[in-house]
């Protein structure tokens, strides 16, 4: 009798493995370059997982790695599971996806629109942070063309939504606009402890954008000439953590060689962990190819520069707007995942740069944008307050990040 009872419990087990297996989708990520790639997000797609799972609309799923430990993850808006691997130098690791109760996840990639400052659009990771300017600046004639950068050290939390608060706060701001009139130093001080231009021990604003393509910007060029864009007309935020942000920027239609009403649509990313941005960006109604570029602006005719064209990306130590050097300096890149036509220094006459702000020229690196396609590259920065506190240190971080880019993981299920 007790044999029949063993019989029956292993039969029971393995047909509880067997039911259990079914229930399991095996992720197996390669690595195909010579590089070990950390926290690296992949990507699967959810109507895959579903059909793997024959998952219930309700259900809920876990990403466990070959330890059997909970990994975060996130459902993105184009409906895609995506979690971070890690995945050894010519390697490869397996992540397993199943039916179950997720851990709570920390928000890591977060952003907001902020109407009350200019209709902003600001984001973040643990590393980094950004924003887009909007139509309310652009009614009020402010110039400022390109990305925006906001360092980030001391803390893998977001900041910067509590920075935007102090920054507008009407108490504080009325009590300076008071103190003005009877205690200049008193409202400067005020007005120093609430500013996110000042360092407070997590990060500040100490980026110059002006009538610049900023910290990574793409614009279209006739000849010469660069068709500089301005503040976006419509935004949308499609993802919002926590390992994703992703916002939707249309602008408003301009005349290129003619062509009338071409509106830019631009589709930016950013994931936990990287230092990075993903853009895409479109063109409606462009009737013939056209040189695309990405630029850097230079705020020193000599900066230290590498424009990469083989290698597939260019880079800037910027000086802050402190040129005294109490903010550090910015480290600011781009990286392709297509091969690019050129990519070199372009300075800007003296009559330019007296239009551009007082800035020097641009870094570029020119593409071909083809009508109806998508133009991809990604852009960001680092800060030597930070992690990254060389500019060796981050060339060869942009270096292996154009590798990876065009060499990326693959997934296989």
């Amino acid at each position: 009798m007790k044999k029949i009872f063993f019989l029956l419990a292993v039969a029971l087990m393995a047909f509880a493995s067997c039911a259990d297996s079914k229930q399991a989708m095996t992720v197996t990520v390669t690595n195909p370059l010579a590089l070990e790639r950390t926290g690296e997000m992949v990507e699967v797609p959810m109507s895959d997982v579903v059909a793997k799972l024959q998952l219930a609309d309700t259900a809920q799923i876990i990403v466990l790695d070959a330890d059997g430990q909970q990994v975060p993850y996130q459902v993105t808006y184009d409906e895609k599971v995506i979690f971070p691997a890690t995945v050894k130098a010519n390697g490869t690791a397996t992540y397993t996806i199943q039916p179950g109760t997720p851990e709570p996840f920390n928000v890591i990639a977060c952003g907001k629109y902020y109407p009350e400052r200019l209709d902003d659009v600001a984001w973040e990771n643990d590393l980094v942070g950004f924003r887009a300017y909007g139509p309310a600046l652009q009614a009020r004639n402010e110039r400022g063309f390109g990305y925006d950068i906001f360092t980030k050290y001391n803390t893998t939390e977001p900041v910067l939504e509590s920075m935007y608060a102090e920054e507008l706060n009407k108490e504080k701001r009325a009590k300076i606009a008071e103190l003005k009139k009877t205690d200049p130093k008193a409202a400067a001080e005020l007005g120093r402890a609430i500013s996110y231009h000042i360092d407070h021990g997590y990060g500040m604003d100490c980026y110059a954008v002006g009538p610049t393509l900023g910290g990574g910007t793409a614009a279209l060029m006739a000849g010469d000439t660069i068709i500089y864009p301005y503040c976006y007309r419509t935004q949308e935020i499609l993802d919002n953590g926590p390992l994703r942000f992703t916002v939707k920027l249309e602008f408003n239609p301009l005349v290129v060689r003619g062509d009338s009403n071409v509106v830019e649509t631009r589709v930016i990313s950013l994931d936990a962990g990287s230092y990075l941005n993903k853009a895409v960006i479109s063109y409606t109604n462009l009737k013939e190819a056209m040189p695309v570029v990405t630029g850097l602006v230079l705020r020193e005719p000599d900066g230290a520069v590498v424009a990469d064209a083989a290698n597939g990306y260019i880079t800037y130590v910027d000086p802050t707007t402190d040129r005294k050097g109490g903010n550090g300096k910015i480290f600011v890149g781009a990286a392709f995942p297509a091969q690019v036509k050129d990519a070199k220094t372009v300075l800007f006459s003296e009559t330019e740069k007296k239009e551009r702000g007082g800035a020097d020229g641009h870094v570029l690196a020119v593409s071909e944008y083809e009508p109806g396609s998508e133009y991809t590259y990604y852009w960001g920065s680092a800060w030597d307050k930070a992690a990254i506190k060389t500019a060796d240190v981050w060339n060869k971080y942009m270096a292996e990040y154009a590798q990876k880019l065009r060499a990326p993981l693959s997934v296989a299920y």
